[in-house]
């Protein structure tokens, strides 16, 4: 565990790469899988409940007077990273094949990611109080604009596959009404919330975990690993790597430029760089076909550690310099 530690890897993702390498030798079929995707189906409502019922009004009210830093956050993560999402279609299909391009291209529709980066804002000695108020609202508006976007941006065979109006159907019912459901009930069970978060983050992990299971089997089933390789493993990681660095120099420089103070600055860095687990892999769910869902899920799963280990170092970096002043 030290040296996970002092390697920054989360062990979460060693825990997704043994339920990868599950589904790759013992892929659901069947009856156990109807059973397994109705399991995931209440396991990723019960998520969006407990997201909902975490999210307190005063946190939303202390946060929303910070609207200008919002609004550079919302567009670094709606505009300018599916902008760059689109600029990668120039490494295809040198670098890139068209289906982890548009793995890249899902991952770049997602909303911002709510606990890791209310941590390293927390960390850095950031604006805390904006930073849930962004990063909640930001889970919130990419229930409408991922499949939005999604339709938009993905002109291909796959994306043939998606009815926006059946995506935004299913993600308000599945997602956003458990959601609503959860933060009416804060009320009666925010204080039982607010003491268990521990419980509650393991319920989080357990539903992507059976997400990912049921996504890998039927991807090991239509042949995932025939298209996957070392290199292709490489590239992931490689372009991983790229769209978090530029990123990341648009969101320091940019909050900079524009005269935001040093703690706002911390939350655009680390509200504006993020995209979601959490959302993306019940998103990817409820949007794609299962047959594709698996390499739709693979560079987002990748890119959710790059950006860990990534946001550590820089938010240890942030936190010691305002020590210094």
């Amino acid at each position: 565990m030290n040296l996970l530690k002092t390697l920054k890897i989360d062990p979460f993702l060693l825990i997704l790469i043994s339920v990868v390498i599950t589904a790759t030798f013992f892929p659901c079929e069947g009856n156990i899988k109807i059973f397994f995707e109705y399991l995931t189906t209440f396991a990723i409502g019960l998520l969006f409940f407990m997201h909902g019922a975490k999210l307190s009004l005063d946190a939303i009210i202390s946060g929303i007077k910070s609207w200008k830093l919002h609004l550079i956050i919302f567009a670094t993560t709606f505009v300018i990273f599916p902008i760059l999402g689109l600029a990668l279609h120039i490494f295809v299909p040198s670098f890139l094949s068209e289906n982890l391009y548009l793995g890249f291209l899902y991952l770049c529709t997602l909303p911002a990611t709510v606990q890791s980066a209310i941590a390293f804002t927390s960390i850095a000695r950031g604006n805390v109080a904006a930073a849930i108020c962004s990063a909640s609202a930001s889970t919130l508006l990419g229930v409408f604009v991922t499949p939005i976007l999604i339709s938009l941006l993905m002109h291909t065979q796959a994306a043939g596959a998606i009815n926006i109006l059946d995506a935004i159907s299913s993600i308000m019912l599945k997602l956003m009404l458990p959601f609503i459901i959860g933060h009416l009930s804060r009320r009666w069970i925010g204080g039982w919330i607010d003491s268990h978060r521990k419980i509650i983050n393991k319920t989080d992990r357990l539903s992507i975990l059976l997400v990912v299971y049921v996504a890998f089997s039927d991807a090991v089933i239509n042949g995932i690993w025939q298209q996957i390789n070392a290199l292709s493993f490489a590239s992931i990681i490689a372009f991983s790597l790229l769209l978090l660095t530029i990123v990341l120099l648009i969101t320091t420089y940019g909050s900079r430029l524009l005269g935001f103070s040093k703690e706002d600055e911390i939350t655009i860095v680390f509200c504006g760089s993020k995209k979601s687990l959490a959302s993306g892999i019940p998103m990817a769910s409820v949007i794609f076909p299962v047959s594709i869902m698996g390499i739709m899920v693979l560079p987002l799963m990748i890119f959710h550690q790059v950006q860990l280990m990534t946001c550590a170092v820089l938010a240890s970096r942030y936190a010691r310099r305002k020590d210094d002043l």
